[in-house]
């Protein structure tokens, strides 16, 4: 029986998917980023960066179906934090640059320091 309050557009961590509807909430750098981002497979290295910075960002690792968070759905959850994230767009994108290293790092067999 699936809960009342867990929709099923909400997953364990941030979906691939929900990167389009992020791509309105800032502009410049953030509005390119995203789309570009959007457009590439889900499995494409860049992907998987923005996917590393989202579940920083969003704390997709203490989401959990019973809470909150889950209840609005990964697509929601994930334009509520970015909209009132008060890290500027240089920060973001810095985030994004720091995720895409330590996702190629990673896929080279490199040991990475995970970062909370």
């Amino acid at each position: 029986m699936q809960s009342l309050y867990f929709k099923p557009e909400t997953e364990i961590l941030f979906p691939h998917w929900a990167i389009p509807n992020l791509m309105d909430l800032r502009n410049g750098k953030w509005q390119d980023l995203t789309e570009q981002v959007a457009s590439l497979p889900e499995t494409h290295e860049d992907s998987l960066a923005f996917g590393l910075m989202m579940i920083r960002l969003c704390g997709c690792l203490n989401c959990n179906p019973g809470g909150y968070k889950a209840s609005l759905g990964c697509a929601a959850c994930s334009r509520r934090t970015v909209s009132m994230a008060k890290k500027s767009d240089t920060a973001m994108l810095q985030s994004y640059r720091r995720a895409q290293k330590e996702v190629s790092k990673f896929l080279a067999g490199e040991k990475v320091a995970i970062e909370a």
